[in-house]
Parts: structure tokens; C-alpha cells; sequence
């Protein structure tokens, strides 16, 4: 009985020792900062956010869409233009032995050089899902030449609602509102195309197609009745306008995201010791400086019209200086492939000009 005794012992001994074991013992898993993670345990590689996903992360513009361009050797980076504004200063890339003709909506219309297609500072962004891809288009040096565009730089002043007109020495300058509005109905339902300044100046430079139906509408002096009485109808028909401001008589922010603001210098409108304009009466230096100071309030150089459409060479060396690219005469003319950039004609609208008028005067 002794002997069974310790037979038992011994096995429940063992039995006991070997409990959820098969054979040798578990060896414990490492604990903390020993422990070696298996190739599963890994967290996955984060994915680098792509250029879209970082211009929209680094704006906080809720409007914000990404512009990219595409075409025959067009390797531009993307752009963030706001949705619901207008198109703000699309590149204009250059090519050897070729022209540029535009970005369009899409590759179809890019082909066919679709005007209505057409997108520049004139036309307002629309996104899907806040991108946008444009298409470039090209042609050749001979084509732009044979287009033989001649663009009208439309000039308004004053305007008035009394269809008998103004009287007095500025009666031809107040053009009755129906007329503007007749013209800009005009404008807009025959499809013309409306450049932008530096779309005009890189047309000049022989770098930018430009249709034979394009044209730009600008108003002098920024006078009320320009705020009171066209800028609706600006609005009304989206036509691009330009409205040249004397700055030191008026500071008005853009009524309207269709009117650039642009310089009628800022206390240079006022007539010098010989009557003329003190554009030309002015030395380089001061004409400089005054137009630096119409830039500061406007926020864009760019382009300048001469005051009295006074001008000579000490004044386009001034505008030069203040870093003007453009000024805009008073004299009749089109501006064509070459003009002179400080020196750009106009086609004057005066009071009695109806819609009747404007085929033979912009086509």
C-alpha cells in the first residue's frame, strides 16, 4: 500500500506539471521595449498628398479650385483660382516658331479654336469637385498674320438718361445709357472676345493669337454716372470693362467683378503752365512717381491712360519707369500685331452713336 502511495503522488506530481503542455515548456513572449515586431505588425507607409491635394491644403479660400493645363508641349505647374470669380491671370506659354491661341474648356474646342470656349480674365471659373483642367491650343506665325486682327479699345466717359442728351461743351462725351446699353447687347450676343491686358500685350508682341472679333470696352475718369447708370448693365451683359481712375479724386473699390480698376495717373489729370496735360509737362522722374502712387491705391500697373490723351517721349520714359507696360491715347485707330505699346489708339464712343453705328466701328 506504501508503495502504491508514492506511485500516485509521483503521477499527480506530473500530471500536474505537464497541465496544457504537450511536451517541453512555453518559452513567456519578450515584454516591452526588447520585443521584436513581426513584418504583419508593421504600420502601412503614409501616401505623400498629391500637388492638388497640397494647394487645396495650404489655402483656406472655401471657394478654392485647382486649375491644371494641358496641350502639345505644355508643361505648367497648377494654379488656385476661386470659383464663382473671374479667371486671374492665366499663363501664357511660348513655344519656338509657334503661337499661342488660347486655353479652352475642352480638347474639342482647343482643336477648333472655339471662341466661346475661349477662357482668360474674362470668364468666371467653374470647378467640378474644385478642379479644373483647361486645354492650350497653338498656331502658326503665318495664321496670326493672316488673321490680321485689329482690336478696338472702346472709350466711354459720362453717361446720361436723357435721350435729348447734355448740354454744354461735354455734350458729346455723355452717351445716352439706352445707346450703352444697345452696345453692350451688341457686344455680348455677337460673341466677341474680350482680352485682357496682357493678353493685348502679348497679341502685340506677336506671342498670343487673337480673333479679329475681339475687343476691350473701357470707361475715363470713373465719373458717378458710370457707377450709377453703366455698371449695371456691365453686369447685366458680363462684358469686361476697364475704368480708368484718377486716384486722388476717387478710391472707390470695383464695383463690380466685371471692372478692372486700372490708372488715369493719380493727380496728373489737370492742365500745366502751357494748357496741356502735366503728363507732358512733368520731368520722367515725377510722372514716375505719381503713377507709382495711382499703383499703390489700385493694386495693378499694367496699363495707363494718358490724361487729355497727352503724351510724348519724356512721358512714356515716366511710365516705363513706374513699370507700365501699356498707355492708351485718345487718338482714332485699332491696335494691331506690333503697335506701339505706349502709345495704343482708341475708338471713341460720343453722344448720338447708336447700335446702328457700332458694325463699322468694331465689326
Amino acid at each position: 500500500m506504501a508503495v502504491i502511495g508514492v506511485i500516485v503522488g509521483l503521477a499527480g506530481a506530473m500530471a500536474a506539471l505537464g497541465s496544457g503542455s504537450s511536451s517541453s515548456p512555453q518559452t513567456p513572449a519578450p515584454i516591452g521595449p526588447s520585443a521584436t515586431p513581426t513584418a504583419g505588425d508593421e504600420p502601412p507607409a503614409e501616401t505623400p498628398p498629391t500637388l492638388v491635394q497640397a494647394l487645396l491644403a495650404a489655402t483656406d479660400d472655401p471657394a478654392a479650385c485647382v486649375v491644371s493645363f494641358e496641350g502639345e508641349e505644355v508643361d505648367l505647374p497648377p494654379i488656385l483660382q476661386s470659383e464663382g470669380s473671374l479667371f486671374d491671370r492665366l499663363p501664357i506659354p511660348q513655344r519656338e516658331g509657334l503661337v499661342f491661341a488660347g486655353w479652352y474648356a475642352t480638347l474639342a474646342d482647343a482643336a477648333a479654336y472655339a471662341v466661346p470656349a475661349r477662357m482668360n480674365g474674362s470668364r468666371e471659373v467653374a470647378c467640378t469637385e474644385r478642379q479644373l483642367t483647361l486645354y492650350g491650343a497653338w498656331t502658326t506665325p503665318e495664321a496670326n498674320a493672316a488673321e490680321n486682327a485689329r482690336i478696338p479699345i472702346m472709350m466711354y466717359h459720362q453717361f446720361t438718361a436723357k435721350p435729348e442728351g447734355e448740354s454744354g461743351w461735354t455734350r458729346g462725351n455723355h452717351v445716352y445709357i439706352g445707346d450703352f446699353e444697345a452696345h453692350m447687347a451688341y457686344i455680348a450676343q455677337d460673341g466677341f472676345y474680350f482680352p485682357t491686358w496682357d493678353e493685348l500685350s502679348a497679341f502685340i508682341d506677336g506671342r498670343l493669337f487673337l480673333p479679329n472679333h475681339s475687343l476691350i470696352v473701357t470707361d475715363d475718369a470713373a465719373d458717378q454716372t458710370w457707377f450709377d447708370l453703366a455698371v449695371p448693365i456691365v453686369d447685366k451683359y458680363k462684358v469686361l470693362t476697364t475704368s480708368f481712375m484718377i486716384t486722388a479724386h476717387r478710391q472707390d473699390p470695383p464695383p463690380s467683378k466685371y471692372v478692372l480698376r486700372r490708372s488715369h495717373t493719380h493727380d496728373m489729370h489737370q492742365p500745366g503752365a502751357n494748357g496741356d496735360g502735366q503728363m507732358v509737362n512733368w520731368a520722367a522722374a515725377d510722372i514716375a512717381a505719381d503713377l507709382e502712387a495711382s499703383a499703390a491705391v489700385l493694386g495693378a500697373k499694367e496699363v495707363v491712360a494718358y490724361p487729355f490723351g497727352h503724351y510724348n517721349e519724356t512721358a512714356k520714359q515716366g511710365v516705363r519707369q513706374a513699370g507700365f507696360e501699356l498707355a492708351r491715347t485718345i487718338e482714332q485707330g485699332y491696335v494691331r500685331i506690333g503697335s506701339d505699346k505706349l502709345a495704343l489708339p482708341c475708338v471713341r464712343i460720343s453722344y448720338g452713336m447708336g447700335a446702328d453705328a457700332l458694325p463699322g466701328l468694331i465689326g
